[in-house]
């Protein structure tokens, strides 16, 4: 008889795959606290907490037989940040988790307890940024790598603010294809 808290990650999804509830509810109990935490930072809200986990662990069971997940800790949690991100987009949530949001580093709120997950979004962002024409490379860096104004980059490459502003447009995008389906860190750009 197999013992569910000794068995590792793979086993248990292994587990799932063929239906077991008992494996499923003992994934559940492994990372539901994690996954709330993670929702509490932003939503500071027990309600759209509960229901965005219950919501992940619902799309995980309904699509159990075809998962394929190296790291689920890390699944788990970009799965609960592109919910919250659902919920503050469709505006669910009342208006006082917005109080503090600026205040926030945004960094921080995501990363703060998976720096593999920043690496690897830089990493997505150079190989795309190094893939751009030279000039559209130079406006995007100094936008987002040198925190200047699309104002301060026109003048400092002598091209109008249009210019600029539709060069990062167009990197953006790009971006966007580079992410693909992970979308939840366009929102934090």
């Amino acid at each position: 008889m197999l013992v569910l808290p000794t068995l590792s990650d793979q086993e248990i999804l292994s587990l799932i795959g063929k239906d077991d509830r008992a494996a499923f509810g003992e994934l559940y109990s492994r990372y539901w606290r994690s996954l709330y935490q993670t929702a509490w930072n932003v939503l500071r809200d027990q309600e759209s907490c509960m229901e965005v986990i219950q919501e992940v662990f619902v799309w995980l069971w309904d699509h159990r037989s075809g998962l394929q997940i190296n790291s689920l800790p890390s699944y788990l949690k970009a799965a609960v940040k592109y919910k919250v991100t659902d919920i503050l987009r469709s505006n669910k949530v009342r208006e006082a988790c917005f109080v503090n949001l600026d205040e926030l580093d945004a960094a921080n709120l995501l990363f703060d307890d998976d720096p593999l997950e920043l690496k690897e979004l830089k990493t997505v962002i150079a190989q795309m940024s190094a893939k751009l024409p030279a000039r559209a490379r130079l406006i995007f860096e100094l936008s987002r790598n040198e925190q200047l104004s699309n104002r301060e980059i026109a003048t400092k490459l002598g091209i109008s603010e249009k210019t600029v502003e539709n060069q990062i447009t167009i990197a953006l995008k790009k971006l966007r294809v580079a992410l693909g389906s992970v979308s939840i860190w366009l929102f934090f750009l």
